[in-house]
């Protein structure tokens, strides 16, 4: 039992130690599906600026609309409201202990993000992270600029495949 309190009590020292020194923070979160394309800028927006006055912002990710794994339920004033879509996002931002409490009180408060997760990481993982997601985004873009298919009659494939024959 005093071991353990004397390694309670230790980690706090560390924690208070820290407390001015900034650390490198991920925030990933969920965005209500329902919201308009501007409204989901808006509390993105939102969350950016009040890292960005708290601290540094290190990398970002952009809202984008996913399916979920699972259905999400929440209770709200309405009644009870299913997620089983959202708006992803994420930011790695750099500040102290103060900021970061700041930060999850701001998340915590913004009824349009009904989840969210903030983890510790490094500067270096964030912004690898923020090229996968760049390249990827370039990749799916490419995908979608392909030209699409033609229908094409039974017919149609019965000539092609005589000429061909021929």
């Amino acid at each position: 039992m005093v071991k353990k309190q004397k390694e309670e009590t230790a980690k706090d020292a560390v924690v208070e130690e820290g407390r001015n020194e900034p650390h490198v923070y991920e925030l990933g979160f969920h965005i209500d599906p329902d919201l308009s394309q501007d409204d989901v800028k808006t509390v993105y927006q939102t969350m950016k600026e009040t890292i960005a006055s708290v601290g540094t912002v290190v990398a970002t990710g952009k809202p984008e609309k996913i399916a979920l794994a699972y259905t999400i339920s929440r209770m709200e004033h309405t009644g009870r409201h299913d997620f089983s879509s959202a708006f992803f996002s994420w930011i790695a931002y750099e500040t102290t202990a103060e900021g970061h409490k700041k930060v999850l009180e701001n998340a915590e408060s913004e009824q349009r993000i009904f989840r969210f997760i903030d983890i510790l990481t490094t500067k270096e993982s964030a912004e690898h992270t923020a090229e996968e997601y760049e390249m990827r985004t370039k990749v799916l873009d490419k995908s979608s600029d392909k030209p699409k298919e033609e229908n094409v009659s039974e017919e149609q494939l019965d000539v092609a495949l005589k000429e061909v024959a021929v």
